[in-house]
């Protein structure tokens, strides 16, 4: 089906299995919140779909602590207008229904243009949380000092363990 598809559109098909573990670690964490945002919303276990794209739209909305910023300002360059916006209409969507169309684009493009801008702050200010994690991390571990003739557990690895410590290295 998908190569009919591609035929028909000219669409030239790639498979690829890129690896990353850091990007999948991300995933992995998106992933469980995103559960847990559907746990909350859902009474039964069968109607989690039609729950989903609320679940989406509140992840998306919601200020990460590593960033700063919502996912959906760095992606568009200006916060999500909430369906609640819509009927009891805010101070910034009665601002943005009070300019003219030219003032409008105006804005708009100003805010496109700053993307850039409000993502490089972005990573910043996640550079900062890692090392602010890594202090928090750092202070409960206690440097140890040994010598030769000093008595110390040494755990023995399992096969497993072996063949995943040697995976983590390449």
């Amino acid at each position: 089906m998908v190569d009919g598809l591609c035929e028909q559109f000219k669409i030239r098909h790639r498979n690829s299995a890129i690896y990353r573990p850091q990007m999948n670690g991300a995933v992995e964490a998106a992933n469980k919140n995103l559960k847990k945002i559907i746990r909350k919303m859902t009474e039964r276990h069968r109607d989690w779909h039609e729950k989903l794209p609320y679940a989406l739209m509140a992840y998306r909305t919601s200020i990460r602590t590593s960033t700063g910023a919502t996912p959906y300002s760095l992606m568009y360059g200006m916060e999500a207008v909430l369906p609640a916006e819509v009927e009891i209409p805010s101070l910034r969507i009665l601002m943005e229904a009070k300019l003219e169309e030219a003032d409008w684009l105006k804005q708009r493009h100003e805010q496109l243009t700053s993307i850039d801008e409000r993502r490089f702050n972005a990573i910043c200010h996640g550079q900062c949380y890692q090392k602010r994690v890594a202090r928090a991390y750092n202070k409960k571990v206690h440097r140890r000092a040994f010598e030769e003739g000093d008595k110390v557990l040494k755990r023995i690895l399992s096969m497993q363990e072996e063949a995943k410590g040697c995976m983590l290295e390449y």
